[in-house]
C-alpha cells in the first residue's frame, strides 16, 4: 500500500470502461465531434483482472465505472459481474442515462445499488444543445425506473453561465421531490477547455451557485467524508445537495482517487497527463504483477497535485470522470 507525505493512499478506483460515447457534450468534446473508442481497449476479462490486481496492490475498496459512456460498451455486463465478486465496499456507475432503463436488471442482479446520472437541464431543447444527442424524456424515465427499483440515484449537473444557469434551481427542485441528491460540478479547466475562452465565459463558481439556491431555500453546511470531492449542504426537512468545487475550494490534499483508462493506463491525477501502462502486467503471474505494480503506483501517487487542480489538456472521457 502506497501512502504519501499528505497521508493519501489510493482507495477509490475509477475505471473508464470505454472511451466511446453516444453524446458529445459541449464541456467534454470539442466542436461536437464524437471521439471514438481507442482501438486497443482492454476486453472485459482483462479489465476485471486489472481491477482485482489494483484491489490487492493498492488497497482499493471503492470502484466507480465510468466512460465515455459505460452502458454502451458490450463488455459492461461481463465486467460488472466480474467486479461484483471482488468484495468491494462500494461499486457505482456514472452514466448519461440514455440506456439506463435497459441495464437496471443486470445492475440489480450484480448487487449494484448506486448510480450517478449526468443531467444538465430539464429543458429538452437545452438538453439537445448541451449533449448534442440523446432524448431527455428517455433519461428521466430511466431515473424513475431506477428509483422504483430501490437504487440510490444521484444526479450530476455542470452549471454553465450561458448554457444552463437558469436550470440550477429547477433541477434542485426535481431532485428534492424524488429524494435524489444533486451534485453541482464546477466546470473543469481541462481537455479542449484548457486555455480556451469558453471556460472563462461559462465557469460558475460555488458562491454564485449558493446565491442562486439561497434565493429560494435555506441552506446549511453539513458534513462530508474526509476524502469526498463534494462539499455537502442541507436544505432543512427537504434534502441535501453537493458542490464539487474543484476551483473554488480544491480538495487535492485529501484525494484518494486512481484512474484506469479503457486501454490499460493508470492516472494518479486529473491535473497531470502522466500515465503508466499496466497492460503487460495482466499477462504476468500474480506475484510478479503485484510486485511490479508497487513501483507504478508510487509514480502515479507522485503525480498528484499537492494543493489544487491546475488544469490539463487530457480529455476526461479517456480517463474516467
Amino acid at each position: 500500500m502506497i501512502i504519501d507525505s499528505f497521508g493519501r493512499r489510493f482507495q477509490n478506483l475509477r475505471v473508464s470502461l470505454t472511451a466511446a460515447c453516444n453524446y458529445a457534450c459541449t464541456y467534454c468534446v470539442p466542436d461536437g465531434k464524437k471521439l471514438q473508442a481507442q482501438s486497443a481497449e482492454l476486453d472485459g476479462d482483462a479489465m476485471a483482472r486489472a481491477v482485482a490486481l489494483l484491489v490487492d496492490a493498492a488497497g482499493i475498496s471503492r470502484l466507480r465505472i465510468t466512460g465515455g459512456e459505460p452502458l454502451i460498451s458490450p463488455k459492461f455486463d461481463e465486467f460488472l459481474r466480474g467486479v461484483a465478486r471482488l468484495g468491494l465496499s462500494d461499486v457505482a456507475v456514472t452514466t448519461n442515462g440514455q440506456f439506463l432503463a435497459q441495464k437496471i436488471g443486470v445492475m440489480k442482479e450484480s448487487g449494484l445499488g448506486r448510480i450517478n446520472v449526468s443531467l444538465d437541464t430539464l429543458d429538452a431543447s437545452k438538453y439537445r444543445s448541451i449533449a448534442r444527442s440523446g432524448d431527455l424524456a428517455t433519461v428521466l424515465e430511466g431515473i424513475d425506473q431506477a428509483c422504483a427499483a430501490g437504487m440510490k440515484v444521484k444526479v450530476n449537473m455542470v452549471p454553465m453561465r450561458t448554457a444552463n444557469i437558469d436550470q440550477v434551481v429547477p433541477l434542485l427542485d426535481y431532485c428534492l421531490l424524488r429524494d435524489i441528491e444533486l451534485r453541482f460540478i464546477e466546470l473543469m479547466n481541462m481537455g479542449h477547455l484548457k486555455r480556451n475562452q469558453m471556460y472563462e465565459r461559462e465557469f460558475v463558481g460555488m458562491d454564485d451557485l449558493l446565491d442562486l439556491i439561497r434565493n429560494k431555500y435555506e441552506v446549511r453546511t453539513t458534513d462530508a467524508p474526509f476524502d469526498s470531492t463534494s462539499l455537502r449542504f442541507e436544505i432543512p426537512n427537504q434534502g441535501r445537495f453537493g458542490i464539487i468545487a474543484n476551483e473554488s475550494e480544491p480538495f487535492c490534499r485529501t484525494c484518494t482517487r486512481l484512474r484506469l483508462s479503457s486501454n490499460g493506463f493508470l492516472y494518479g491525477c486529473l491535473s497531470s497527463s502522466k500515465n503508466y501502462s499496466i497492460r503487460h502486467l495482466l499477462e504476468e503471474p500474480y506475484y510478479i504483477a503485484i510486485n511490479e505494480l508497487q513501483d507504478v503506483l508510487r509514480n502515479a501517487m507522485a503525480s498528484k497535485q499537492r494543493l489544487a487542480f491546475t488544469g490539463e489538456t487530457t480529455v476526461m472521457k479517456f480517463i474516467g470522470g
